[in-house]
């Protein structure tokens, strides 16, 4: 089974990019789900159904071969873990507090993030598809949640698990309380970090799971895409393609006796320069170039449209690049090492530049002149000053050390 999980900023053109991904698997032969867990109902937009279709949550076929789950977190949550949700919240209930504000406080943060994922664990267990498609929603933070599994699987149980910590502090509190807790805590916690355990090794796996960046040629989509990246690096999650999305088609610019030739000139020069950039940035990762269409993307046919200029003839199950552009190497306590994997091989060709605490910028020469690398740089990293640059079979490596 392969999961692929499409992350990007808001407005790059995710679902569109997962849904064409989705038919192309389906079209040449793999069963595969199409999920989403966007409260926006993506899916229906994309695919031209009826939200009140998707508004069940259950599995609906709409082509052969393909499937769509809209998941709605707060309908997972009520469903399995309802027992302890309204354990919870009666707590705050009872001290007065409205009922509808106690669930919302019940609710810690990140728990429809973290549920959602555990809906994924669920169907790869039951290996009911060949392939899972993800459209993650838009989210800064969104992929960090991806990492609390294996955070929590590893730490989380060796010091006193979460509901084991919650279930000692309840016996306290109902000295002043009328509440009993739930008897099944303990098997609750026990079901839970197996599930965190079995969810952390899936997307870890390179050979199941693969992260895919979507941007459109502009800085700030560009920007969030490398953070992304940085972030996947970190966790061990493997990046295996970016795509660009919606660059003017230079063939439109051709009539120098429109007025607007000009306006669209510039903006298409500007874009050839962000996909030459996101090239060197996303390096050695795929880079795919997808044209901004004529129309708006709806509807099966024009989605399968889209998933042929992406993949061709390309099969969207393969791993299409395994390894890490980034790595961080902890050199003790106060140093550590960022290894960045280049696209040029002499030292003169970049430069080094720290201008805050959480970005370096590499300045590379090209044969369009030099274009600047923002790195982003982990949080370890902030209070740390550059102490040793130096370039070794294609890798950058940038060795910080804790300022005194």
């Amino acid at each position: 089974m392969r999961l692929i999980i499409y992350t990007g900023k808001g407005g790059t053109g995710k679902t569109v990019t997962s849904s064409s991904t989705a038919i192309k698997l389906a079209d040449q032969g793999h069963k595969t789900l199409l999920i989403s867990s966007d409260p926006a109902h993506t899916l229906g937009d994309a695919f031209m159904l009826p939200i009140e279709n998707l508004e069940s949550y259950g599995v609906r076929e709409v082509m052969p071969k393909l499937f769509l789950l809209q998941i709605d977190p707060i309908t997972e949550i009520n469903k399995k873990y309802d027992n302890l949700l309204s354990y919870m919240a009666s707590l705050f209930t009872q001290k007065g507090l409205d009922e509808s504000i106690s669930y919302e406080i019940a609710m810690m943060p990140g728990m429809t993030q973290l549920f959602s994922l555990l809906k994924i664990e669920e169907i790869v267990r039951d290996n009911s598809y060949d392939a899972i498609v993800m459209d993650m929603p838009a989210s800064g933070e969104a992929l960090r949640y991806l990492y609390l599994p294996k955070l929590v699987g590893s730490v989380g149980r060796k010091l006193m698990g979460i509901f084991g910590l919650f279930s000692g502090f309840t016996k306290i509190f109902q000295a002043f309380s009328v509440i009993s807790s739930p008897n099944n805590i303990s098997q609750f916690e026990q079901d839970f970090f197996d599930r965190l355990k079995s969810l952390a090794k899936i997307i870890t796996d390179y050979k199941i799971t693969s992260i895919r960046l979507v941007a459109n040629p502009d800085s700030f989509s560009i920007e969030n895409a490398k953070r992304s990246l940085m972030l996947a690096n970190l966790y061990g999650i493997n990046v295996d393609l970016a795509v660009i999305n919606k660059i003017w088609p230079a063939a439109e610019l051709k009539n120098t006796n429109d007025p607007s030739y000009t306006y669209f000139e510039n903006w298409s020069n500007f874009q050839k320069a962000k996909v030459e950039e996101a090239r060197i940035n996303f390096y050695p990762i795929p880079v795919r170039e997808i044209p901004l269409h004529q129309t708006e993307l709806a509807g099966i046919e024009s989605l399968r449209l889209n998933a042929n200029l992406l993949f061709g003839q390309d099969n969207p199950m393969m791993v299409f690049y395994h390894g890490n552009p980034l790595s961080v190497v902890n050199n003790g306590k106060d140093k550590m090492t960022l290894i960045v994997k280049v696209p040029f091989t002499e030292q003169k060709d970049f430069d080094i530049k720290r201008v805050s605490g959480d970005e370096v910028i590499i300045r590379v020469q090209s044969p369009t002149g030099n274009i600047a690398n923002v790195l982003p740089l982990p949080a370890i990293a902030y209070n740390m000053k550059i102490v040793k640059v130096f370039l070794h079979s294609n890798n950058l490596n940038l060795t910080f050390e804790k300022a005194i």
